[in-house]
């Protein structure tokens, strides 16, 4: 199916961006039945035998959900899977996603040549997320149906290029599906991520405080009381740079000022073995001033869908305010 097909089953043009150790099966299915692209990274599933029955969940409530309402606008599912030959059960979770069929699977990392091959030989749909046009072309080469634009301010391992920059570039050699992800969090970003080309919008900083998520209480309250401010760009901690939550850093006694440009910090020779830098700092993107409270996914898409109208009347009002002056 392309995604024009599974875009008919959305209510809102967003993909809930997988988000680790946050992501679970329940955001998934509450996102999809809300009427957007529920998704969750594959090694969020600590062992393959959890990942089968993650994705067998998934499908079985979400066909169940459908039957019972055939009217529902149930929305697809999506899998992020790296693609880099590092990720020590690819084959595994390859063979699972070739089980269990989820209808899009995101690609991170590595050549997604082998992905698509896979998913394409059922008839899903393999988008991968890229942070420059370089990238970009070489996903497109490997057989990817289109692309996810982590452009900058986005929350884990962002890019740093400006959306609309990248959103051009990539149009002017690629007419397929594009996602455009960083730094939203109100639904007139996700209307201004389709001005500018794109087909849907990537979101997660607005999701790690819905009452589905993973997140730890501490986590939530530090997402909901930080603004822009409180959003560091490093690559100290996984040697990749990506955005975090300054209060995070500073908890963990390090001076978010004082961080190494390269490399990636190990805390047992900080004399702090017990802070885990994956489980401990915690990632945001730039649009984090935008979330003020903990809500359930299907309370944020609503809220999200109003603001998306609200934006479209609004435009629409101007053109018509702006012809007759």
């Amino acid at each position: 199916m392309q995604l024009n097909g599974l875009k008919q089953q959305m209510k809102l043009p967003v993909i809930m961006a997988p988000m680790f150790l946050i992501s679970n099966p329940n955001m998934v299915i509450s996102a999809c039945e809300s009427g957007i692209i529920g998704s969750f990274p594959a090694l969020n599933a600590r062992t393959k035998e959890i990942l089968d029955e993650w994705m067998e969940e998934i499908n079985s409530v979400l066909k169940q959900k459908q039957k019972e309402n055939p009217e529902a606008r149930i929305a697809p599912w999506a899998i992020n899977f790296i693609s880099h030959k590092s990720n020590k059960r690819f084959q595994e979770d390859l063979e699972l996603i070739e089980k269990h069929q989820p209808p899009i699977v995101i690609t991170s990392l590595g050549d997604p040549s082998y992905v698509v091959q896979a998913v394409h030989a059922y008839g899903g749909i393999v988008l991968s997320d890229v942070i420059n046009t370089k990238f970009a072309k070489k996903a497109l080469e490997k057989g990817s149906d289109g692309l996810i634009l982590v452009a900058n301010g986005a929350g884990g391992h962002g890019g740093t290029l400006n959306p609309f920059a990248f959103v051009h570039e990539i149009r002017s050699f690629f007419n397929g599906p594009i996602v455009l992800g960083g730094a939203m969090s109100k639904g007139e970003d996700i209307l201004a991520a389709q001005i500018l080309g794109a087909d849907l919008a990537y979101m997660g900083t607005h999701f790690i405080t819905a009452k589905e998520s993973n997140a730890s209480e501490e986590y939530v309250m530090t997402a909901i009381n930080s603004s822009v401010d409180d959003i560091v760009y490093t690559s100290a901690f996984s040697g990749i740079p990506a955005n975090y939550l300054i209060p995070s850093i500073v908890k963990s006694g390090l001076n978010p000022n004082q961080l190494p440009e390269k490399g990636k910090i190990d805390f047992s020779e900080l004399g702090h073995p017990e802070i885990r830098a994956w489980k401990d700092i915690w990632g945001a993107g730039q649009g984090v001033g935008g979330v003020k409270r903990v809500q359930s996914v299907a309370e944020i898409t609503e809220e999200l869908l109003e603001q998306y109208n609200h934006a479209k009347e609004k435009v629409i009002k101007g053109k018509k305010d702006f012809a007759t002056r």
